[in-house]
């Protein structure tokens, strides 16, 4: 009997912990999420501001999504050797003082300077957060706590540009990117001291032989096709969301929209994502992770063309529906990687997987800036539209590279 209670104790105990980590990893992906998002508010008004063209709009973007990519690959393997709570909790912190700094900017080229050192801090979050998250519910029911996890993201998505669009009408941009920098920091500390007193996030232990010995090229892949086919649905995914995102205001604008209109569309597409993060769960349950993605896909590129010809009003009416769907296949694609990867490398598989989409999501708006210069913003969304629907076979390949995988775990079950 004394030792089922003691069991009973370290199973509340480990359930208790793990809630509490996933709760901190949400804050920073609320934090991190929010912030990145605000962009897409202060974009149109720094182009006013200071004169900007499109093309360099598209520059101030890759400059923060570029140096997001580029340090979660180095944050990955580094957490590997030093504590993860330390480099999140850095991270967020030189990303709050980033946009603190933000507002006292006096041109494009500090912009530049600063969205690039504000991407290096955010960098860590993502890898980091999801390793976390998932070691915590390793033993539990780990695709619904990424599923949260991803889920806080989306709440920063809506909360934090909306305020900053309410604050930037009322007194300026400048005020309210010294809010959000001030957050920033405080948020940091929050986190380092929260993760401290679970012991989350510690310097890895040493591995044993066994444990190193995970797949020839130390990236504990289980299935490289089916990896492979993920990322690409990511790399076009991510590069069609960012780059939609990016120009959406400016095609608002030309609708007629105000700021405040801008930041509460913004907040529509993300309330709609964030929904859609439920939604399209529950039909990932019922029709399986590959239609419901082929689904999601399909409508977002549907939703994108028929945004393009309607009026302010019921472009307003439409952008929650098109969250869902541009949602939709990121939050089912986030929760499968997990399954592709062995445990001891989740860092590395998650900061390669957020890489490659970040990657996309740097390029896409500078891409797009370009176009949007030449040929005008609905040219670039029409492009994006049709770039969407190149993922349907890849999440075909998905559906054939995860029969392995089943099978490998119903033996092991049995076995």
């Amino acid at each position: 009997m004394n030792n089922e209670r003691r069991t009973e104790v370290a199973d509340k105990e480990s359930s208790r912990s793990a809630r509490s980590t996933l709760g901190v990893c949400g804050t920073a992906h609320f934090v991190h999420d929010g912030l990145h998002d605000s962009l897409y508010i202060l974009l149109p008004l720094w182009s006013q501001a200071f004169g900007l063209s499109l093309a360099q709009v598209g520059m101030l973007k890759f400059a923060y999504s570029g140096a997001m990519a580029i340090f979660q690959m180095p944050a990955g393997f580094l957490s590997e050797r030093f504590s993860p709570k330390l480099l999140l909790a850095a991270g967020t912190a030189f990303l709050g003082l980033a946009f603190f700094l933000l507002g006292l900017t006096g041109g494009f080229v500090t912009l530049l300077l600063l969205l690039f050192f504000a991407g290096l801090g955010s960098g860590p979050q993502h890898p980091l957060s999801s390793t976390l998250v998932a070691k915590a519910y390793e033993t539990g029911p780990r695709r619904a706590a990424l599923g949260i996890y991803n889920f806080s993201g989306d709440i920063g998505k809506v909360a934090l540009p909306a305020i900053l669009a309410l604050v930037a009408g009322a007194v300026g941009w400048r005020m309210g990117v010294f809010g959000l920098g001030v957050f920033g920091v405080i948020s940091a500390a929050a986190i380092l001291i929260a993760l401290t007193r679970l012991r989350a996030g510690s310097r890895p232990k040493s591995q044993t032989a066994s444990e190193k010995t995970i797949s020839p090229s130390g990236w504990g892949i289980l299935n490289r096709r089916g990896f492979a086919a993920i990322s690409a649905i990511n790399l076009l995914d991510t590069g069609v969301t960012f780059g939609f995102l990016t120009f959406l205001p400016f095609l608002l604008i030309e609708k007629g929209a105000g700021v405040e209109m801008v930041g509460l569309a913004i907040a529509l597409v993300f309330s709609g994502g964030a929904a859609g993060k439920f939604l399209c769960g529950f039909l990932a349950e019922r029709l399986g992770i590959v239609r419901t993605m082929v689904l999601t896909e399909i409508a977002t590129g549907a939703g994108i063309f028929i945004l393009l010809f309607m009026p302010l009003l019921g472009a307003l009416v439409l952008l929650p529906l098109v969250g869902v769907a541009m949602n939709g296949t990121s939050s089912v694609l986030y929760a499968t990687v997990a399954d592709f990867i062995t445990p001891e490398r989740h860092a590395r598989g998650f900061a390669f997987f957020y890489t490659v989409g970040m990657g996309a999501g740097a390029i896409s708006p500078l891409i797009f800036g370009l176009v949007s210069d030449a040929f005008g913003v609905s040219t670039s969304m029409v492009i994006l539209g049709v770039l969407i629907f190149l993922t349907i076979p890849f999440c075909l390949m998905v559906s054939y590279s995860q029969q392995p995988l089943r099978k490998r775990r119903d033996e092991k079950s049995h076995g």
